[in-house]
């Protein structure tokens, strides 16, 4: 298939580049600046100039495609609709694949899936109505909508755990983690979460899938893990969640949720199937 795909010289991005070309696929890919068009080049895309606010080269891309995937993060509910709506747009009656995130769930009590109520943290609040905005076009027809939910990625350059908890604590000489760090997290492997989105392309209009691997390790043992990977010889500390937000900003909300999250779904529909299910053995690796 010809794909056209956003936020390609991303995280997510790199890893779902390759494994849509080692299956076959064409792919162009969004790339704002020179780094960007590198990197997408790197693995095996054709660069289009533009950004996320560049709507009509958005639009006139996912024309050329048979499927669009969106991963480029926007900055606001705002963007990202505008954004979801060139893109569909222009790709008409092909599949139309939405990032969203497996926060917008809040604290499970409980294993949930799909069917779950949301109950998200500020910081992905404004993911609702675009993402319902997305999934209206297979009611109204002519549409195919599919959205992915990906749990808190590990694997590679990982931005999040990385950034938040690694860097600060090769500072500080422990990994921070909040509170007691019994909140469970629904991890995912980068090259799990590229595998899913290439199958999302079959998926029927108006589908959800959570994205997660197996097990729910906790924030403490995420923590211990990423101090032995970082070379720090396992040593974390515990902060308050006042401590996390101020250090952290408004992710340590998310960061604080206890989630139990299950990808049957995706399994049974897509037969999508984690290669790695050992997340605490890759952090510890580093």
């Amino acid at each position: 298939m010809r794909i056209f795909l956003t936020g390609g010289s991303g995280y997510i991005g790199r890893a779902t580049i390759t494994e849509l070309v080692r299956r076959g696929h064409a792919v162009e890919a969004l790339a704002r600046g020179d780094a960007s068009a590198q990197a997408v080049t790197d693995v095996g895309a054709i660069a289009v100039r533009g950004s996320l606010t560049d709507l009509d080269v958005l639009n006139h891309a996912a024309a050329r495609a048979e499927a669009v995937i969106h991963l480029a993060q926007a900055t606001s509910a705002d963007m990202d609709l505008a954004a979801a709506t060139a893109l569909q747009d222009g790709v008409g009656a092909g599949t139309y694949v939405h990032t969203g995130g497996s926060w917008v769930y809040g604290d499970t009590d409980g294993v949930r899936d799909e069917t779950a109520a949301w109950n998200p943290p500020e910081v992905v609040a404004w993911r609702k109505p675009v993402e319902d905005a997305v999934l209206a076009r297979a009611s109204a027809g002519g549409g195919r909508p599919v959205i992915v939910q990906p749990g808190l990625l590990y694997g590679g350059d990982n931005r999040l755990i990385d950034h938040f908890l690694i860097a600060p604590g090769k500072i500080a000489g422990a990994v921070p983690y909040i509170g007691d760090g019994a909140n469970r997290w629904a991890l995912v492997h980068v090259d799990d979460v590229a595998t899913l989105y290439v199958a999302a392309l079959a998926a029927k209009a108006g589908s959800v899938y959570i994205g997660v691997g197996e097990g729910h390790p906790t924030m403490k043992q995420v923590a211990e893990a990423a101090a032995y990977g970082a070379g720090l010889e396992g040593k974390t500390v515990s902060i308050t969640l006042e401590q996390a937000r101020a250090q952290m900003g408004p992710v340590a909300d998310a960061f604080a949720l206890d989630q139990r999250l299950t990808s049957a779904k995706a399994r049974r529909d897509l037969g999508w199937t984690p290669a790695h299910t050992d997340p605490i053995g890759t952090l510890t690796r580093g």
